[in-house]
């Protein structure tokens, strides 16, 4: 087990997908497509973010200065902030060299939408998903530094402070119970929106990039940014292990294994 660093770390969260799996009179969305087969919550880890939101900032204030671009329709939601869903290719391409030139590492839980998991496990409440999933990425990593700052993008009726903070909770005590340790370090949850952080935009797109994988089997941009992947585990995936399937460096994450989705 690594000892704890005495620097401090920053963690920036957000999502991709929609947790939801049922919609109207119980009908499966999932199943007729129309949302999303998987929900995913992942983080970028960093202990420099200055340098992050300025790699960003710099790259954003560029993009909306550039006449080629302007008269592009998304351009209108990409000046707010960037989001990989509905920037443009052009956009998209400028942000994902940025970021494979930054530097930070990052980690994602990926959840397959089975019903039975869904409504078992969660009874279909999505804060309930979310804080599980954001316990189970941060067991392991809580005790790394004494000082972490976790910031999470606002996701409405979904994530709140004390949920935050509940989730955090859990992950140490299931740190606890496997290797009998209590954590002494100092952990802030921090609320805060996307438009108002370029390190939440970032993880937004290394997020879209899975998504893209799972989605739509196009691997071109995570195999881009392969270098900050730290961890991806696909939670619900039992086919080889009954705790899900674990993709790093050691074991990189392809089409021949994630694949086939089933519901």
């Amino acid at each position: 087990m690594k000892e704890t660093d005495d620097e401090k770390m920053y963690y920036f969260f957000d999502e991709a997908g929609s947790p939801e799996i049922l919609g109207r009179k119980g009908i499966n969305l999932v199943s007729n497509g129309s949302t999303s087969k998987v929900f995913i919550v992942g983080f970028i880890a960093t202990k420099d973010p200055r340098s992050l939101n300025k790699s960003m900032k710099s790259i954003h204030e560029k993009i909306v200065a550039d006449a080629y671009l302007a008269s592009i329709p998304s351009m209108r939601s990409t000046k707010l902030m960037f989001h990989a869903n509905k920037d443009c290719a052009e956009v998209r391409e400028k942000v994902f060299k940025v970021l494979h030139d930054s530097d930070f590492t990052f980690q994602c839980i990926v959840a397959r939408k089975k019903l039975s998991i869904f409504r078992d496990k969660y009874n279909l409440k999505p804060s309930e998903l979310y804080r599980d999933l954001v316990s189970k990425l941060l067991k392991d990593r809580l005790h790394l530094n004494k000082e972490i700052d976790c910031y999470f993008s606002s996701m409405q009726n979904v994530i709140w402070k004390e949920s935050m903070e509940a989730a955090i909770s859990k992950a140490k005590e299931r740190f606890r119970r496997q290797w009998g340790l209590e954590h002494e370090n100092s952990i802030r949850v921090i609320i805060q929106k996307s438009s108002e952080l370029y390190a939440l935009q970032a993880v937004d797109y290394m997020l879209w990039a899975v998504f893209q994988a799972y989605e739509h089997e196009d691997f071109r941009y995570i195999d881009f940014v392969k270098d900050k992947v730290k961890l991806i585990v696909d939670v619900f995936d039992f086919r080889e292990n009954p705790y899900g399937t674990y993709y790093s460096k050691s074991n990189p994450i392809s089409l021949e294994k994630i694949s086939p989705q089933k519901d």
